[in-house]
């Protein structure tokens, strides 16, 4: 499905194309801890781990973000709304690290917190380092209607100023993050009347709930429709990206055809955090170029083959490493 060429079109196209992306931005906070430092606590008697380090990225609608730069496209447009602390500051800071990223729609709402995941990471010598318990940081009341209403204001703003876009619904509990029920509504009619222009959309839980977009569940999600990935398809009026790990990805189309795209295999460690949001990146990034989807899905599975191997951090793939991975495949 893909070829030199291919890759040569894709990667040459990205510096001159523009991405819009909505959703839930979150911060990943990894605290590298030394165990040689450890003390216990006089207080409690715990072992009192000791920071030595703060790694801090955008995550979530983050690592979707983190790809897309790295991949060399030249325009990231972000639209989210994040809260107005210490951890909303820390995560534009991050933002602010990425090339080609606007951030004029990434809005601080009083109120809100900064979604967040720290990660203490521990190091012992002679041993992999380890990850322990997460600490998670979520909004867990409904996203105040003022806040729905300037997402679907920057929408508009932005909607034919870019490529394409990729939605990124990674909060559980309903109408708690940007894509809300009003705000996924929105989006669909907005679609809707534009179907020229290429829409992804990604959701933990609420894939089943997108229209008139494209959407890349895995079998899991996928079959909370009913009639599963195929009548999903037909319902949308567009393709389904239906992600199976190891085995690759099965596009469906709207006409009913399905077409499996295989995976590239990988040897060695693997952390497959992050892969998703690295598909959906690569994805995109071919579409704007100008491929098949059938392509596309093999691209998104190319880089995807690259960001697994990266242990203890969600992986990004630059241009090189594309072109390093794709001689490999084709070899």
């Amino acid at each position: 499905m893909l070829s030199d060429s291919l890759i040569e079109q894709i990667l040459t196209a990205l510096p001159n194309r523009r991405i819009g992306v909505l959703g839930d931005l979150f911060l990943d906070r990894y605290l590298d801890l030394d165990s040689s430092l450890t003390e216990p606590s006089i207080e409690t008697g715990l072992d009192a781990y000791q920071v030595v380090r703060v790694r801090s990225y955008p995550g979530a609608l983050g690592t979707v973000i983190n790809n897309l730069a790295a991949l060399g496209v030249g325009t990231i447009r972000p639209v989210a709304i994040i809260g107005d602390d210490g951890e909303g500051y820390e995560l534009r800071q991050a933002l602010a690290k990425l090339p080609a990223v606007t951030s004029d729609c990434v809005i601080a709402w009083n109120g809100t917190r900064t979604p967040t995941y720290t990660k203490p990471m521990l190091m012992k010598p002679g041993e992999t380092t380890r990850e322990l318990s997460r600490l998670d940081i979520k909004n867990r009341s409904r996203t105040p209607s003022g806040a729905e209403d300037r997402i679907i204001e920057l929408v508009e703003s932005a909607w034919n100023e870019v490529d394409a876009w990729i939605f990124l619904d990674q909060v559980s509990e309903e109408d708690s993050g940007v894509v809300t029920r009003r705000v996924r509504e929105h989006l669909a009619k907005r679609a809707a009347k534009d179907p020229s222009r290429f829409v992804l959309a990604d959701s933990r839980e609420l894939i089943r709930e997108f229209q008139s977009v494209c959407v890349k569940p895995n079998e899991r999600e996928a079959s909370m429709f009913p009639g599963g990935a195929s009548s999903f398809a037909k319902s949308l009026g567009r393709h389904v990206f239906q992600t199976r790990g190891e085995q690759g990805i099965d596009l469906f189309a709207p006409n009913g055809i399905q077409t499996h795209v295989p995976a590239c295999s990988v040897s060695g460690p693997t952390d497959i955090v992050g892969a998703g949001d690295s598909t959906s990146a690569g994805i995109a990034c071919a579409v704007m170029a100008g491929v098949t989807f059938e392509q596309a899905a093999a691209f998104g599975n190319l880089v995807a083959s690259i960001t697994i191997q990266q242990i203890g951090v969600t992986g990004t793939a630059s241009p090189a490493q594309v072109r390093e991975r794709w001689q490999q495949v084709a070899r």
